[in-house]
């Protein structure tokens, strides 16, 4: 497609950036992506992992945890990193674990243990898709894009479109993406 033709994706809104999804994938957290005044339903929580706090600042939704127990099959053990850059740059990729180097400049703002999660996605017949050696997966976020985000409660969901970049889920037909909300005073 052209440069000179305008999609859903990069038309402006009223605020003068563009929609909501794009706001996101550009750094900017907003607490209701994709525009739905509905409360985004969380299905697991990750452990907190920054020293100090005692509440999540990360979780999934049922559709993140279906996407993961469908991806860890087939890559193995995951982690996700959120980066600070620009367009798909900023949303949330997905690596197996340890394909992504973190480091001094990585925050670790949770790990999810997917072996608490019970949903309807698991198997009938009571075991879990999801081996033991996969069941954690490490959330990472660059410290720069830290300092932007630290007063908000990020929630990673699964929506249908094309995945980012060098993601695993972008050959599901799937990517993943960031809904944010503030946290409260006293948590941030």
């Amino acid at each position: 497609m052209g440069h000179d033709r305008l999609t859903h994706e990069n038309v402006a809104g009223h605020d003068g950036f563009p929609n909501e999804s794009s706001r996101e994938r550009n750094g900017f957290p907003n607490e209701n992506a994709g525009g739905s005044d509905e409360a985004v339903v969380a299905a697991l929580d990750a452990r907190p992992e920054i020293s100090g706090e005692a509440d999540s600042r990360v979780a999934m939704t049922p559709a993140a945890l279906t996407l993961l127990r469908r991806l860890i099959p087939i890559h193995g053990p995951l982690m996700f990193h959120q980066s600070g850059g620009c367009c798909d740059g900023s949303s949330p990729m997905c690596y197996p674990a340890g394909d992504f180097k973190t480091g001094g400049s990585d925050v670790l703002l949770g790990t999810f243990d997917l072996s608490a999660a019970a949903d309807a996605d698991a198997p009938a017949d009571g075991t879990d898709p999801v081996p033991a050696d996969a069941a954690e997966i490490a959330f990472w976020m660059s410290a720069t894009q830290f300092e932007y985000w630290k007063h908000t409660h990020l929630t990673l969901d699964a929506v249908a479109g094309r995945g980012s970049g060098f993601s695993v889920e972008a050959p599901e037909g799937k990517r993943f993406l960031i809904r944010s909300r503030l946290l409260a005073q006293d948590a941030a």
